[in-house]
């Protein structure tokens, strides 16, 4: 055991890796449908490896910090900017309100029971949530006029209470929000749920390597018995009166293959290829005539592919919009994706820049409607790290820039300009999507393992103050965490509902958007069994990573007057 204690305290890389590897595991362990999640298990695996008493330069902590930042600005960047059109200020403004109680609240609690600053950070971190306030105002507090070992040991306590506050406030707003909410709205969650369901069809989630057995969309051939399509055209069929999409993709003729131009007339014998959803296939498919096997005719390339939607004409137009369009002829959605979010796929459902869709049709039709819709975003590897490393640098630079108020400079800090940045450089991307390419698998990296590696970090340097910091404020911090977790929540569910008259599940998806909890938000939809709170998620999510953020240096500025 020695060999290896001195081979981490030397090599303290092999520390932080050992750490994130056991963080992982502890975050895998779930307690009925309870897991502390694989941030939390970081931090708690960095404090038990840092009783070693590690030394790892800040340095590399600062650089995954950044790099998380930036990617989370990244994500929600399109949706940060949504935020500032009109229809949008109803969740811009619960959104608001719910993230000013959390700073009311942590800091009030703070100063009534005298909370050093590290502490009051740790309580604002953990309750609400929102890790990136243990870096931000980490590095706030290095600025202030303390000595040094009096600025380590406040940052120090910043993962004490996060560790308290977070398991706390998390777990109670996954249950506070789908059973306590709709008591305070007065609705029955799965009444309304089942209401949204009626009108919508949600995409299904997805797992690598596995497909669904069900087939949203399909082509079938069909031998044309029906008189009502005798001597018509293409065009005429496709513009008889009808409340469902279906197309024409091909047509065998006297034996012969034909494309489906709008000229071509239908005679009777005629077998034609239909692409409709599958529910019209099995209610109305036999109103062409008999299904019949011809595996030539249906030998149609057929492509999936996703599009960032960029075209301004399109931008905040309904689905049922989108459909009427001649582009849209022979092409179907099969998802909507928001900041990483499935959006539920109905006709009411409205569309913004940097939504991506995915397409399914033709490979000519495919194509054609990716040209009008915006930017095909094709399968690459490849990450465009001069608009990564840009990104950083320039944020940086202006969040280095500080404003003096009432004697206290506040400053986003280096970290916070890089959370500014990546949302300008992730807008910029949803108009312009020729450059600046992230894929998901980096994404995650820079996302998720970057965070990891910060928090590890954070609990490798708090290790050997964590345990005796713990006795002194941790029974204390488990009901202020509930409290300060669940009142803003209780705030912004009220005012959402009866002051800005919101639909209740967009209430509830906006409310664990705002406190950036997204387990919240999947146990809401699972609740509900719709996906419409994920259109209440996107826009204050956004908006609330940027306040919580910022609420990091401010509240180290207010605890110091």
């Amino acid at each position: 055991m020695s060999y290896v204690a001195n081979a981490l305290r030397e090599n303290p890389e092999l520390a932080i890796f050992l750490t994130v590897a056991i963080g992982f595991l502890i975050g895998r362990v779930k307690l009925g449908s309870f897991s502390l999640g694989i941030v939390v298990g970081c931090l708690l695996a960095g404090v038990l490896i840092g009783q070693l008493d590690i030394k790892v330069s800040p340095l590399v902590k600062t650089v995954f910090f950044d790099l998380f930042l930036f990617t989370t600005g990244y994500k929600v960047g399109p949706q940060f900017f949504r935020a500032l059109k009109r229809d949008a200020f109803p969740q811009m403004a619960l959104t608001v309100v719910l993230c000013v109680a959390c700073l009311l609240t942590a800091l009030g609690f703070a100063k009534l029971l005298h909370y050093d600053i590290g502490t009051a950070a740790g309580l604002l971190a953990g309750a609400f949530s929102e890790s990136t306030v243990i870096g931000t105002a980490g590095e706030a507090i290095q600025r202030l006029d303390l000595p040094q070992a009096e600025r380590t040991a406040l940052i120090n306590n910043i993962p004490v209470a996060y560790a308290v506050t977070y398991l706390v406030g998390t777990a109670s707003l996954v249950w506070f929000l789908p059973k306590i909410g709709p008591k305070l709205m007065r609705i029955d969650l799965k009444a309304e749920g089942a209401k949204a369901r009626s009108q919508s069809a949600g995409a299904a989630g997805e797992v690598e390597g596995i497909v669904s057995a069900a087939r949203l969309f399909d082509v079938r051939a069909y031998r044309v018995a029906n008189a009502r399509f005798f001597g018509r055209t293409i065009a005429e069929i496709e513009a008889l009166p009808r409340t469902v999409r279906a197309y024409v993709l091909r047509v065998r003729s006297g034996g012969a293959l034909c494309e489906p131009a709008p000229g071509l007339v239908i005679r009777e014998g005629d077998i034609v290829a239909v692409m409709a959803r599958q529910e019209i296939h099995a209610d109305r498919g036999d109103a062409i005539g008999p299904e019949v096997s011809d595996p030539g005719l249906l030998d149609i390339p057929i492509e999936s592919l996703d599009v960032v939607l960029t075209n301004r004409r399109l931008d905040g137009r309904s689905l049922a919009d989108l459909a009427q369009g001649e582009f849209a002829r022979g092409v179907f959605l099969s998802r909507l994706m928001r900041s990483g979010i499935a959006m539920p796929i109905a006709a009411e459902s409205l569309v913004n820049r940097g939504d991506v869709l995915s397409l399914v049709g033709p490979l000519s039709q495919v194509e054609r409607a990716a040209t009008e819709i915006g930017y095909p975003d094709r399968r690459s590897s490849a990450t465009d790290m001069v608009f990564v490393g840009l990104g950083i640098f320039l944020g940086g630079l202006v969040g280095l820039l500080s404003v003096v108020v009432g004697g206290v400079p506040l400053t986003l800090t280096a970290s916070g300009g890089a959370l500014i940045m990546g949302l300008v450089f992730g807008w910029l991307r949803s108009a312009y999507p020729f450059f600046g390419r992230i894929p998901e698998p980096a994404i995650w990296i820079f996302d998720t393992v970057g965070l990891c590696m910060f928090i590890g970090i954070v609990g490798l340097s708090a290790g050997p103050s964590f345990v005796s910091g713990l006795k002194t404020t941790g029974l204390s911090l488990v009901a202020v965490g509930l409290v300060s977790a669940l009142l803003p929540h209780t705030l912004g569910i009220l005012f959402g509902r009866y002051v800005l008259k919101m639909n209740p599940l967009i209430v509830l998806g906006a409310c664990a958007g705002a406190g950036t909890i997204t387990a919240a938000l999947r146990a809401v939809q699972d609740e509900a069994q719709s996906s419409i709170p994920a259109l209440g998620y996107t826009v204050p999510y956004a908006i609330g990573n940027i306040l919580l953020t910022a609420w990091g240096p401010i509240l180290v500025a207010l605890m110091s007057i």
